[in-house]
């Protein structure tokens, strides 16, 4: 240590935390990276030759997942191709810069799609409802239909293990079913095939990976639109289940890979008489109805 940092201790101390700050990020990298990369090898979500399309939104989540999935490309036993893309949906106040100034950085090929949902998602929605259901199937139809115009042939979406969780509590305590977001999802049509390469990382990790890494972060409620309270709740449960019960959300998730359709009571995945399983309801992404000057949209069923 030089006689400098030694006479000065605030310079030592910061010193200290630079280089804490450098063990934790690279600590948690390599676990993300693993972690990636387990869910890429289990589920075949990248394949050689593959165009994938990176969604980005400007929030922690999409961030880390081109930040891991470029990593991942310089070692990967296949060759794939990265692009990444943004809607800006002409929310007023949405910084236009950011995205297009991070993305020429990394030297990443990258498109900025404009389309001006806003103004819709504002006609349709009633004064004072929750603005996000209609605005994120618009944003997922005109994303679907671009990576169709330009050979995509995955989709990648940020959607983490918290997610998947989250949806399955929501599906069951307000929808009354049984599921989930897959980590990859083929439509029926065969247009589309969405993947979620953070499957197996948890919001906790990423949210410190994405302060560490100190991303121009694009906050997600310019529209005025309050987060969907019913997620809200879940998520609450979710932290204070964390806190009192550490593991509970990790053993969850398990049970969410290891599902036995014989002791539930679905007659479409299980035939109770002869006691064999079925094929069960295959829902992936439907087509909807268009929109005016949006062509045909395809709405992710979540």
């Amino acid at each position: 240590m030089s006689q400098a940092m030694t006479a000065n201790p605030e310079l030592t101390a910061v010193s200290e935390q630079d280089r804490r700050q450098k063990l934790e990020l690279n600590k948690l990298q390599k676990r993300l990276r693993r972690e990636v990369g387990q869910a890429i090898a289990d589920f075949s979500m990248i394949e050689a030759g593959d165009k994938v399309m990176c969604c980005l939104s400007g929030g922690k989540d999409s961030y880390a997942m081109l930040d891991i999935l470029l990593n991942l490309q310089k070692s990967a036993p296949v060759d794939f191709e990265l692009i990444a893309v943004n809607l800006d949906q002409k929310q007023p106040g949405f910084p236009e810069h950011v995205l297009p100034e991070y993305l020429k950085s990394l030297g990443i090929e990258y498109h900025i799609i404009e389309k001006d949902t806003y103004s819709i998602v504002k006609e349709k929605v009633p004064e004072g409802k929750t603005t996000c259901g209609l605005c994120s199937r618009l944003r997922r139809g005109i994303l679907y239909n671009f990576a169709e115009e330009h050979g995509v042939t995955k989709i990648a979406l940020g959607h983490h293990r918290d997610d998947m969780l989250e949806t399955l509590f929501l599906n069951m305590f307000y929808g009354g079913k049984l599921k989930s977001m897959p980590p990859v999802l083929h439509s029926d049509d065969g247009r589309n095939t969405v993947i979620r390469p953070l499957a197996y990382a948890r919001e906790k990790d990423i949210a410190r990976y994405a302060s560490l890494r100190e991303y121009p972060i694009i906050p997600c409620n310019l529209c005025g639109s309050q987060e969907n309270l019913q997620r809200q709740v879940i998520k609450d449960m979710f932290q204070t289940w964390d806190k009192q019960h550490p593991g509970r959300l990790e053993t969850m998730f398990r049970a969410l890979c290891n599902v036995e359709p014989s002791h539930l009571a679905d007659p479409n995945l299980y035939d109770f008489k002869e006691g064999k399983r079925l094929g069960g309801k295959r829902q992936a992404v439907q087509t909807a109805s268009p929109e005016p000057d949006y062509g045909r949209l395809d709405v992710l069923n979540l």
